[in-house]
């Protein structure tokens, strides 16, 4: 595994680890003793995936204090535009955001920490996202920003969006827990 920083403090890219042979592939996501060997502590506690059609855009979402979730993030089917902005006030990159594109072929995942909120939109017929988290879902933790309130270009002009996700508190009326 290479871990890279990205331009938010804490928040990684990952090249996952792929072994090759005749039979095809093996990708090895996740081991723990290389993320500590990265200064990264991440245990996981629930797993999940979304399937989304194209043009769905998911986001930008987080769970509060105490709550709060690390995520590991893997695109396995498809193409995702993967965005994160951080939401920890004492952190350097605070309110920054950072963009990325994961794809089924790229074998990258990207490590989002606790405080950092986490949407994207398919940019594929349909985009299957793997979610690997430190925490369980917490509903009356459940948190997010709203996703068109954040100085990101989306490169999309009819996103299809959930009710709850359009209604969702705008960046500058939030008022940070973390």
């Amino acid at each position: 595994m290479k871990f890279h920083k990205t331009t938010i403090e804490d928040c990684y890219l990952i090249d996952s680890k792929v072994f090759r042979d005749e039979r095809g592939k093996f990708i090895k996501p996740f081991n723990y003793i290389e993320f500590k060997r990265n200064g990264i502590e991440f245990i996981i506690k629930e797993e999940y995936f979304t399937i989304s059609k194209m043009n769905v855009l998911r986001g930008m979402h987080f769970q509060n204090p105490p709550k709060a979730v690390a995520k590991l993030i893997a695109c396995l089917e498809g193409e995702v535009m993967d965005v994160v902005i951080d939401l920890r006030k004492k952190s350097k990159t605070y309110l920054k955001v950072f963009s990325t594109t994961l794809r089924e072929d790229g074998y990258k995942m990207l490590f989002v920490p606790e405080g950092l909120a986490h949407g994207f939109v398919a940019r594929s017929e349909k985009a299957m996202m793997l979610y690997m988290c430190s925490e369980v879902y917490s509903p009356e933790n459940d948190n997010g920003i709203k996703w068109d309130s954040i100085e990101i270009d989306w490169n999309i002009t009819n996103p299809i969006v959930s009710q709850r996700d359009n209604s969702l508190m705008p960046l500058n009326q939030f008022k940070t827990p973390f």
